[in-house]
């Protein structure tokens, strides 16, 4: 009798081993102390290039600045990690502060955001202005109060099949609530390869489309051979935004799905 119970006991132990789910393991893809593993693009310069330190690292944040410019002169830029990726949640979190210059395009106030399966920023020429890549759009409310959803879609280079159909809009609006700044704010965005995208915005999902490919304009000054209209993307690299808008970023990490079975 001993004996049928032992093995009874040692059935239920592997059952509930079985049962537990395995513990997600994060990259912590901002190691909080510095930009190692992070590549700088900015618009007129060459690759590398962190012009006036636009990307800096303060009190354990990825902090956007432009104290140091002497005049914007759309030096639109960007933060890539180093390393493509294709399946993976990505989770963060951003503040916008109170100062925007004012020499940047209007657009821009209270404007940044996150761009995905981008082209390595090596491809970029010099005079290239946006990545071909897909923008989880990050906006904060601007002087007038008027309602403004963040965790938006933008598509510089590229295009998306939203609600059945390639959408021909360069911005697609997010059903979130309009959110005050200086408050910080989690980004989540779900990315399946070149079929299922999901972004979130403080765990609630805000906008959903599919099938991210090259298409579309906006970027401009690319190398031609690189923009194959209606190629499906299903990786690439991930770039924080820097347009004329100081932006605070903090716990950047990311759960890498293709190795979650």
């Amino acid at each position: 009798m001993k004996n049928i119970f032992f093995v009874i006991a040692l059935y239920s132990l592997a059952f509930i081993s079985e049962a537990k789910p395995k513990k997600e393991k994060w990259i912590q893809l901002f190691n909080g102390k510095n930009l190692k593993n992070w590549t700088v693009k900015i618009h007129h310069h060459e690759v590398g290039d962190n012009y006036g330190n636009t990307f800096r690292v303060e009190d354990g944040m990825i902090k956007v600045r432009y104290d140091q410019y002497d005049q914007f002169n759309e030096r639109y830029g960007h933060l890539y990690f180093n390393k493509p990726f294709s399946h993976y949640i990505l989770r963060m979190q951003y503040r916008f502060t109170g100062v925007w210059r004012k020499d940047a395009p209007i657009y821009t106030e209270r404007n940044s955001g996150v761009m995905f399966h981008s082209q390595d920023p090596n491809t970029m020429p010099k005079e290239q202005d946006w990545p071909i890549s897909v923008e989880m759009q990050f906006l904060g409310i601007l002087e007038d109060g008027k309602p403004r959803p963040t965790g938006n879609m933008c598509s510089p280079g590229t295009d998306v099949v939203y609600q059945g159909r390639i959408d021909p809009r360069h911005c697609i609006n997010s059903s979130s609530k309009t959110f005050e700044n200086e408050q910080w704010i989690t980004a989540e965005l779900i990315v399946r390869g070149d079929s299922l995208v999901t972004h979130k915005i403080n765990g609630e999902t805000v906008l959903e489309y599919s099938q991210p490919q090259i298409g579309g304009g906006v970027a401009n000054r690319y190398n031609p051979a690189l923009k194959i209209d209606g190629k499906l993307l299903s990786s690439g690299f991930i770039a924080l935004q820097s347009e004329g808008q100081e932006i605070d970023f903090k716990n950047i990490e990311l759960l890498d799905l293709s190795k979650a079975n």
